[in-house]
């Protein structure tokens, strides 16, 4: 059986960047399912499943644009020291979580600190990166 947009399908998948780091995998976890086509996966993963077979084994290399974009300047935040919570002590690669404009949680770390400022980085961790992806489809509803 042959996945088309639509589907229902289940994949295992193992991700990896150029140098060979592995970002994520399904590896000894349950296959990741998804609607092809459906707008939930990244453009070039949901590109690559389309028209596999059951059972087949594929790698891919996503560039980033297909992936999860190029990195963008306007995604640099700089925050007065003033403004931060007294609560949080800000160090560089810290994770926090800010509240986007429209009440969505917004993933942000601390890319840099001077006497005034803390600068935060909103990028997608994966942002200008190409990705290669080995995937095996496992599963076609």
């Amino acid at each position: 059986m042959q996945a088309k947009k639509g589907d229902a399908v289940q994949v295992h998948y193992t991700g990896k960047l150029e140098d060979g780091s592995v970002f994520d995998t399904s590896a000894n976890r349950e296959p990741l399912g998804f609607t092809l086509g459906d707008g939930n996966m990244i453009k070039g993963f949901d590109t690559a499943v389309d028209g596999m077979t059951l059972g087949d084994k594929v790698t891919v290399t996503i560039p980033a644009a297909e992936a999860y974009g190029e990195r963008r300047d306007d995604m640099m935040i700089e925050v007065p020291k003033t403004q931060v919570p007294a609560d949080i002590k800000p160090e560089v690669g810290l994770d926090l979580m800010l509240q986007g404009g429209n009440g969505q949680p917004m993933p942000v770390k601390v890319v840099a600190i001077d006497d005034e400022k803390v600068t935060l980085d909103a990028n997608h961790q994966l942002a200008g990166k190409d990705l290669i992806f080995d995937i095996e489809l496992v599963k076609v509803n």
